[in-house]
């Protein structure tokens, strides 16, 4: 049963982001996702087939005022969180080494212990909960990595103390 579901979930996955890429239609996943408008800027005009595979997974994060590129995992849980973007949420704080936001529905998991947690890491707690971590630490947690961001300089103060609006996009 679970697996039927799966699938189905992974059919209406890649139905919805190939819907968006033919379209460039605007949808809304989740009532406190606001859509951002900006258009996709990157051309992939590598002939590497490694390079085009690498830009494909790359996403903007945008908190205030400063931008981080990060690159996504090449699995399902990625792949289904790539198909909601662009989005706008509020993170809250936790813990003072994450910020974190669930959302209304699940999405696929390959879960995993990492260890250690790395500054820049994206990661699905459970089904439904996204984190963004802004400190190194050990944990003996389990999570689906999403990706993480690529150069992670400035990232803690722009998060700064509490809960912050942050946008993703393609």
């Amino acid at each position: 049963m679970q697996q039927k579901i799966l699938i189905l979930f992974l059919m209406f996955s890649f139905a919805t982001v190939f819907a968006f890429c033919n379209k460039n239609s605007e949808t809304s996943n989740n009532s406190s996702i606001e859509s951002n408008n900006t258009a996709n800027n990157s051309k992939g005009e590598n002939s590497n087939n490694t390079d085009n595979e690498n830009m494909s997974n790359k996403i903007k994060i945008k908190i205030g005022s400063s931008t981080f590129n990060a690159t996504l995992e090449n699995n399902a849980t990625a792949t289904a969180f790539k198909a909601m973007l662009p989005m706008r949420i509020t993170m809250n704080e936790l813990n003072n080494n994450e910020k974190y936001f669930d959302f209304s529905s699940s999405l696929p998991t390959k879960v995993s212990n990492p260890g250690t947690i790395q500054t820049g890491d994206l990661m699905l707690y459970g089904s439904r909960t996204f984190v963004l971590f802004y400190k190194t630490f050990s944990t003996s947690y389990r999570y689906t990595k999403l990706g993480q961001i690529d150069d992670t300089t400035g990232l803690s103060a722009a998060l700064g103390i509490g809960n912050v609006i942050v946008s993703f996009e393609l």
